[in-house]
């Protein structure tokens, strides 16, 4: 066990405020403990307004937990400035690491495309308003965000393109801009090849890895709800691929979250 402990891996990317965890909150924490997973980042915006309160009360309960808040681009539609405004001020948490996860979704469209690019402008320029990093969800929509990135960013925005799925040609444009890569267990499927050569190629200072907890469980649990403790199952793939040891990523991607999210 001590091991695992010492591993101090971080869930860079976890939704464990939502209802799929009520009452066994606590049992998750203390399994992905166990599986040498030092600290969560309770990711806000999954749904409505109060998986973000929810994230930052959670965060605030438990020394181990941080939070992001922010709107999925699937609900952009509903963000308006009262909105925004609720949620500049949740970023006055101390346990408030990020803003996010913002941006933009063109897989589902479940909200129009020049609402979702309207919408990530206003939360990249919140980051830059708070000087936080910005914690970004991108699918079929690669150009766009990369673009706005640049544009809107100026320059002043950090972040991380969580769960990323696309090619290494998208990858190459959001590391051009200063951005970390964040990694599921989608890599551990098995018609995932192309996504693993991805990892191949991206430098591992450049990685991070998550769960996206309760959402794309790794291999061999998939179909099961997901939770932190598999992100150690994510790391372990990640060093299979890349030819190196579990220690090495989990010394690489704790120390980029903790450089990008200064905690």
């Amino acid at each position: 066990m001590s091991d695992q402990l010492n591993l101090g891996l971080i869930d860079s990317h976890a939704h464990i405020q939502g209802k799929e965890y009520t009452g066994e909150v606590e049992a998750v924490i203390a399994r992905a403990r166990e599986a040498g997973v030092g600290k969560i980042i309770a990711v806000g915006g999954a749904g409505d307004m109060s998986s973000n309160t929810e994230a930052v009360a959670l965060a605030e309960s438990h020394d181990n937990i941080y939070a992001t808040v922010g709107m999925h681009p699937h609900d952009a539609k509903s963000v308006g400035a009262e909105e925004l405004k609720k949620l500049q001020d949740l970023t006055a948490s101390a346990k408030v690491i990020a803003v996010g996860e913002a941006g933009l979704d063109y897989y589902y469209s479940h909200s129009p495309h020049d609402v979702q690019r309207r919408v990530f402008t206003d939360f990249i320029h919140l980051a830059r308003e708070t000087d936080l990093p910005l914690v970004v969800h991108e699918r079929d929509a690669a150009k766009d965000a990369a673009e706005l990135l640049y544009t809107e960013g100026q320059g002043d925005v950090r972040g991380v393109i969580h769960c990323f799925t696309g090619n290494y040609e998208a990858a190459r444009a959001y590391l051009d801009l200063g951005f970390y890569l964040s990694f599921t267990g989608i890599i551990t499927f098995k018609n995932a090849e192309p996504l693993r050569n991805v990892v191949r190629q991206v430098p591992i200072e450049k990685m991070f890895v998550e769960t996206d907890s309760p959402y794309l469980t790794p291999v061999p649990h998939r179909g099961k709800r997901n939770e932190p403790a598999y992100v150690r199952i994510v790391a372990e793939t990640v060093a299979k691929v890349k030819g190196v040891s579990l220690q090495e990523v989990a010394e690489a991607t704790t120390r980029n979250v903790r450089a990008l999210f200064r905690m």
